[in-house]
């Protein structure tokens, strides 16, 4: 198979790598890529959201399967100008994306599929805003309704802050989504989806906030663990069952069958699960540490799914043990970051046994030093017979990476190796 990734994040180089050691890809490329990834792939800069460049480029290069790692070439239909180029793809068409790129289109099908979620109420006009917050609270959970990359989102008790920021985005033309706040323990689960056909990958735990402890404001993501060990088997089984299933399965009565990669996010509450998110692809970083403790090729698993036959392949085999990933992001992130000051340390990201390091946000200077170029830099992955010596493993190798005013989460896994958490 010749597989083309599309995408330029620690995501994507977390699938190039993975890509790489299926023995039936041979050949590798992204687009645009990163540095990291032009260590493993052949990079081409492309942009990732035209679906006729994409589809150019998947013909050019003989591609076999295409896979798209970020939600926005989703939500715009690239998937769909691959498979009309007669090439396979791995994600889902624009119609089927709206499960991420619509906040309201993903309430619409869970209501109709009878899976638990918050309650929610979109507000588009600015005078109905301050009557919409009054229904809801002690907690308000304030989401922008389109895409936001993780960070559109606050969830605060302070009411003058969630209007604030439900204000600032009716001022920009977007509409907002209020919830109720769900409580318990949050968790990721990815599954391969075929229409009907589910796969569940290992459940992760994503680390939001930006500082230790969840404090200060949500990012894109901090870091995250997998397998989780507070959370039972038969909990991962109830939400196939339960949640994913239904969605799908709604997804093909209404005509938008769903293929690729359906992200559940949930909440774990003394009721059981419930639905916070869903998104339409992997999500970054619990991909980092997922694909870590994957032991099935990559590649048959992917394309099975975007050709149809994911119900013929065997269920994905997993290694022993526990993964973590941890970001180091730049000064200031999630504000505007400061960018351009020179990482060392990094290495060629898969050359430790227990550790890699994958290139999120970076660019390579002139004069060849690697320099940073987005808010989240590098993603560290460890990987440990436990979780607590995923994250000594993980954390060691940070200590030897160097970036003008980074910053990093310390506690990425920690209360679940203190056992400070439970369902």
């Amino acid at each position: 198979m010749r597989v083309l990734v599309i995408g330029s994040g620690a995501r994507e180089h977390a699938l190039v790598l993975a890509l790489r050691k299926d023995p039936a890809v041979t050949a590798l490329f992204a687009a645009p890529g990163n540095p990291g990834t032009a260590q493993h792939a052949q990079n081409h800069p492309i942009d990732p959201s035209s679906g006729e460049a994409v589809a150019a480029l998947a013909g050019e290069l003989r591609a076999d399967l295409v896979v798209i790692g970020p939600e926005v070439p989703l939500v715009l239909g690239v998937a769909d100008a691959v498979r009309a180029a007669g090439i396979a793809c791995f994600g889902p068409s624009a119609e089927a994306a709206r499960i991420e790129g619509s906040k309201a289109f993903a309430k619409d099908v869970m209501t109709a599929a009878g899976v638990r979620t918050a309650h929610s109420e979109i507000v588009d006009n600015p005078a109905d805003l301050d009557a919409a917050l009054d229904r809801f609270g002690p907690t308000w959970v304030v989401k922008d309704d389109g895409l936001a990359a993780g960070k559109g989102v606050v969830v605060t008790a302070d009411r003058s802050a969630a209007r604030d920021h439900g204000a600032e985005l009716l001022e920009q033309g977007h509409p907002v989504l209020l919830e109720s706040f769900l409580d318990g323990p949050e968790v990721s689960l990815f599954c391969l989806v075929d229409g009907e056909t589910v796969v569940p990958l290992l459940p992760a735990q994503d680390h939001k906030r930006v500082g230790d402890g969840d404090t200060g404001p949500n990012t894109g993501g901090m870091g995250a663990y997998t397998p989780l060990p507070w959370l039972p088997e038969q909990t991962v089984t109830a939400i196939v069952e339960d949640v994913v299933e239904p969605v799908a399965a709604e997804m093909v009565r209404r005509g938008c069958p769903f293929s690729g990669l359906l992200y559940a996010g949930l909440a774990i509450g003394a009721e059981g699960p419930a639905v916070v998110e869903f998104n339409c692809r992997f999500g970054d970083p619990e991909t980092q540490a997922v694909l870590a403790l994957l032991d099935s090729p990559l590649g048959e698993l992917l394309n099975a799914t975007a050709t149809g036959t994911l119900a013929e392949v065997a269920a994905p085999r997993w290694r022993d043990g526990s993964a973590i990933t941890v970001v180091i992001a730049a000064e200031n992130y999630p504000g505007r970051p400061r960018l351009g000051d020179v990482i060392t340390g990094a290495g060629d990201g898969a050359s430790a046994e227990n550790t890699a390091v994958m290139h999120a946000g970076t660019a390579l200077r002139e004069d060849g030093a690697l320099v940073s170029a987005g808010g989240r830099v590098l993603n560290v992955v460890g990987r440990g017979a436990d979780l607590a010596e995923a994250r000594a493993n993980a954390y060691a190798r940070i200590a030897g990476i160097k970036l003008a005013g980074s910053h990093f989460r310390t506690d990425i896994g920690l209360a679940a190796v203190e056992n400070r958490i439970s369902v």
